[in-house]
């Protein structure tokens, strides 16, 4: 199966307002998948139809390879909402409550619990738990039953710098083991650093999607500048290899995915055998914040 996920041309609308606008992607299996946007774009509405939490308006979608049922959806763990546990019980004892109610026996529990490292927290109550050992317990809690496919929703939300790394290598850890993960998230960095493939949601509609490497592509820019911003920007372009040209009111900017010395000199002698005189040449670089902000904003 090439696709965990698959998501058809998705409408949902409260009223007048349309949370999500025909959203149209594929999630492949074994990545970890970020679905990617501002606060308000519908990422949160988008995982809540894909787990049967709210129904679309319009349009499909399949999960491993099946149109969506019970049965399916008891394969996939997910974390819709912030933990829901008992303040005043322990973390094993939480956990052997979310097995009862998946259907479970206790003989996982221990192991899940290492495995999100809070074995030696089991018999604590919950409540001195800190806020990214709540998370990583609700982590836990998703994979009871040893699921192939995990949701998560904004699973760093609200945390302290070291409890986001926790959470980060965590989740690094279990897409290791091969298991499928799909995360929403509003944090550039967050995806940047964990996810392989994103989708960019604003206002509902589906900006892009696909490898975070190609969607959210590093981009170096040379600028260049001469007395004659016109004639320069001519000169430019029989200049090959670039993905597109900038033309601005004091320099022009070239971008390309990579550069080197030799293309600055090739640019270099372009301009000179083409009467051109450059009192500025330079390479920048274009930040991921940048694309991301450039797609938002579209």
């Amino acid at each position: 199966m090439s696709n965990v996920l698959v998501v058809n041309n998705i409408v949902k609308k409260y009223g007048k307002i349309t949370a999500l606008n025909d959203v149209s992607f594929s999630v492949p299996t074994g990545c970890v998948f970020g679905v990617l946007g501002p606060n308000g774009s519908g990422k949160t509405t988008l995982l809540g139809i894909i787990m049967d939490v709210l129904k679309a308006t319009s349009g499909s979608f399949t999960l491993l390879g099946e149109a969506p049922s019970e049965t399916i959806r008891k394969k996939i763990g997910t974390l819709l909402e912030t933990p829901n546990f008992y303040h005043y019980l322990s973390g094993e004892r939480n956990l052997r409550i979310t097995a009862e109610i998946k259907g479970l026996d206790y003989s996982q529990i221990d192991d899940v619990l290492k495995r999100v490292n809070l074995y030696h927290r089991k018999t604590s109550k919950f409540s001195t738990y800190s806020l990214g050992m709540k998370q990583r317990l609700a982590i836990g809690a998703a994979l009871l039953g040893n699921p192939s496919v995990l949701v998560l929703d904004e699973p760093t939300n609200g945390l302290d710098p070291v409890g986001i790394a926790e959470i980060r290598d965590l989740i690094k850890s279990i897409a290791a083991e091969g298991k499928t993960i799909i995360m929403a998230s509003h944090l550039l960095d967050e995806v940047e650093k964990v996810c392989t493939h994103v989708a960019i949601l604003k206002s509902g509609v589906l900006i892009a999607s696909g490898p975070v490497d190609e969607v959210l592509i590093n981009e170096d820019i040379i600028e260049l500048a001469s007395t004659d911003i016109a004639s320069l920007a001519k000169a430019l372009e029989s200049v090959t290899g670039y993905t597109q040209m900038k033309v601005l009111e004091t320099s022009v900017q070239l971008y390309y995915n990579n550069t080197n010395k030799e293309v600055l000199e090739n640019i270099n002698n372009h301009c000179f055998n083409n009467g051109i005189v450059l009192h500025q040449l330079q390479t920048k670089r274009k930040t991921l914040e940048s694309r991301f902000l450039e797609l938002t904003n579209v």
